[in-house]
């Protein structure tokens, strides 16, 4: 079960965030400080928290300025929704599904006063009596007919249905008591259905799965509600302790004495990842009388001891695993990164081994590197635990890592959102990469009259909210400029999602290999390839340029600068690849048939009977003309987002062969 669209309401700076969608692995919120963005957590949090997390309360959550309404009794608690979210159903959820209902989604919410409810979508919905009344009647006076000379005497099936349903309003549902009743009133009248009698047959069958609709939907939620993943933010990293004395610990633990905000969290989830408490531990660093002189004693002791240490060593092996994989240390310069874990009587010790083999504290190394420890830590731990198949909220992750070591650790969230469905808020450029904006959620607020408003499309009126996703291209942008020594120029962004996507697709199926070493530069506008071309060119670097073949492809692909610069070869137009010519033809139309399917299914606009009708207008032309809302970057973006589920066998045959002359002609160009 994953979360699917969520929608946050009355919750602290929130008054109506605004469904938006969540990505079935790992989702971004950026926004400027004070946006709203912690609490968009905080608030998803409580759809299913873990144990120990603070309850709603009216007093603290409840947007401030509205407060009063709720003590002047004008609002009620219990009719205040905070969060409410939609999950998609695995193949295990929906075995607790009747038949009829496997194809319906599960949503759930959470109120105010930390009530909860919740329902299935696109299942069939629980009767009421005003909806099979007649029916009930029609079905009575049939089986009134049917009752044979001499057994008048006895009660009519309609004498009782009325006497059944006489207090019932029109408006109640049918479940529990209800339909139990009803169904027992179908069961009596059975015998006296006409079983030559086709219609009242149909009539019987469609009362009795009618009638068991409602029971059968509060059952499949009953079970469903179990299954919900829980929620865990990790808003504030804990940190591990690098020197922790056992007995001490195991005493506030007894005593209900912890230290929930720092270390002591964070220690007792480094104990659990090797599977003791920490009371076991101590007596296992505790030695028998030296007077008592047992020789079974001793050698039970010494068994605790390699135990203990065993389990330090395993613990520290695949602690040590997981942070090399982010923090790469260049050990020529000593960044080795050995975690080890020492224990000495009822001390346990948390050191880093450098490539001398000297040992030193955890609490001496870097900030980025103690955060980086304890994040995993708790993690492990958790994620072993209740919180097994959780989904994770991060605020903020990683902002004591170096830049590089973030964009390291942004592939870490990567492997953990495989299996822990991701939530994370970020500033940082080096946590969006460039293939990633159909992952991300803007977060703002213009005002406080509006509150907290969450953007699906990455749209937003404070540039501040957009800031961290123009550096992240603007980073990744430099980097090719000047790194890659064979290079691509395209007009814009959607023409890099679709080579980057579609060249993906090809590679996988071993179709065409577009060469991995050329980089995809987008230039912004089709007047900007030649600024762009002539840059790299003078560099040393080979370039080719993918121009449209609209009004303002044509006139960039005569200016006499770039056609000295890349010559005719260098200079290629989406209409050459085509099979079938389209008059001012850009990249879409490269993917025509696919991308008419794609808009249909993903964003509900239907373009195909007038695309068939126009096969020589160009794909972007139409929608335009046809649709409203449209925009070029929301369709490359539902394209993206198809292309992760699909292969190239999903595209039509036409489209791959168009797509690998196109490659070929690539990779000559800058061979």
């Amino acid at each position: 079960m994953r979360i699917k669209k969520v929608v946050v309401q009355n919750y602290r700076s929130i008054l109506d965030s605004e469904q938006f969608e969540i990505d079935a692995e790992k989702t971004i919120l950026v926004g400027p400080n004070e946006a709203g963005k912690t609490a968009i957590l905080q608030a998803i949090q409580h759809l299913n928290p873990p144990d120990g997390v603070k309850p709603l309360t009216a007093l603290r959550d409840y947007p401030r300025a509205h407060y009063n309404k709720i003590k002047l009794g004008e609002v009620d608690p219990s009719n205040v929704r905070v969060v409410e979210a939609e999950f998609e159903l695995d193949d295990d959820d929906r075995e607790y599904l009747p038949e009829g209902m496997k194809d319906a989604d599960y949503v759930l919410w959470r109120n105010l006063d930390n009530s909860t409810g919740h329902r299935l979508t696109g299942a069939p919905p629980k009767k009421t009596l005003s909806g099979i009344e007649k029916d009930l009647h029609r079905l009575a006076a049939h089986t009134d007919g049917r009752i044979e000379a001499g057994e008048e005497s006895e009660a009519k099936p309609s004498d009782k249905l009325k006497a059944l349903i006489a207090d019932w309003s029109d408006h109640d549902t049918i479940e529990g008591d209800k339909a139990s009743a009803l169904l027992k009133w179908l069961e009596e009248v059975f015998p006296l259905v006409d079983e030559d009698n086709e219609k009242e047959e149909t009539r019987y069958d469609r009362l009795k799965s009618e009638i068991g609709i409602g029971d059968a939907r509060n059952q499949a939620v009953k079970a469903l509600r179990k299954r919900v993943p829980v929620f865990v933010l990790f808003s504030n990293y804990f940190r591990v302790r690098p020197l922790i004395h056992l007995k001490q610990l195991a005493v506030r633990i007894a005593n209900g004495t912890l230290d929930d905000e720092r270390f002591d969290y964070g220690n007792m989830c480094l104990l659990n990842l090797l599977g003791f408490s920490a009371d076991e531990l101590s007596e296992m660093g505790t030695a028998p009388d030296p007077d008592a002189n047992d020789p079974e004693a001793l050698e039970v002791f010494r068994e605790k001891l390699d135990e203990r240490q065993y389990l330090l060593n395993s613990a520290e092996v695949s602690l040590t695993r997981e942070i090399r994989s982010v923090w790469n240390p260049d050990e020529s310069r000593g960044e080795a990164a050995k975690l080890r874990l020492r224990a000495d009587g009822q001390y346990l010790k948390v050191t880093v081994e450098d490539d001398l083999g000297v040992e030193v504290e955890l609490d001496q190394r870097s900030e980025g590197f103690q955060w980086l420890v304890s994040f995993f830590v708790v993690f492990f731990a958790e994620a072993e635990g209740d919180h097994k198949n959780a989904v994770l909220l991060l605020d903020e992750p990683g902002m004591s890592l170096h830049a590089l070591k973030q964009r390291e650790f942004r592939k870490t969230i990567s492997r953990l959102a495989a299996n822990n469905q991701t939530i994370y808020t970020t500033h940082s450029p080096f946590l969006v990469g460039p293939d990633e904006l159909d992952q991300v959620r803007v977060v703002e607020m213009d005002n406080r009259e509006t509150g907290t408003k969450v953007h699906t499309s990455i749209t937003a009126n404070d540039p501040a909210a957009l800031l961290p996703l123009q550096e992240a291209l603007g980073y990744d942008l430099a980097q090719s400029l000047f790194t890659q020594k064979q290079n691509l120029v395209l007009e814009g962004l959607t023409d890099y999602w679709y080579v980057e996507a579609v060249a993906g697709l090809l590679r996988d199926s071993g179709v065409a290999n577009l060469n991995e070493k050329i980089a995809l530069v987008p230039s912004n506008t089709a007047g900007k390839v030649v600024y762009f071309a002539t840059i790299l060119h003078a560099q040393g670097f080979k370039v080719a340029a993918l121009l449209d073949s609209d009004s303002a492809g044509e006139q960039a692909a005569k200016q006499d600068t770039l056609v000295h610069t890349l010559g005719n070869k260098g200079i290629l137009r989406t209409r050459d690849f085509l099979a079938h010519q389209v008059k001012s033809a850009e990249v879409e139309d490269m993917l025509r048939d696919t991308l008419i399917n794609v808009v249909k299914s993903e964003c509900g606009w239907d373009v195909e009977a007038k695309a068939a009708k126009q096969k020589d207008r160009a794909l972007v032309s139409i929608l335009e003309s046809e649709i409203k809302e449209f925009s070029k970057y929301k369709l490359a973006k539902a394209f993206v987002r198809w292309s992760r589920d699909h292969s190239s066998d999903d595209l039509t045959e036409g489209e791959r062969e168009q797509w690998k002359k196109l490659v070929a002609a690539v990779n000559a160009a800058v061979k």
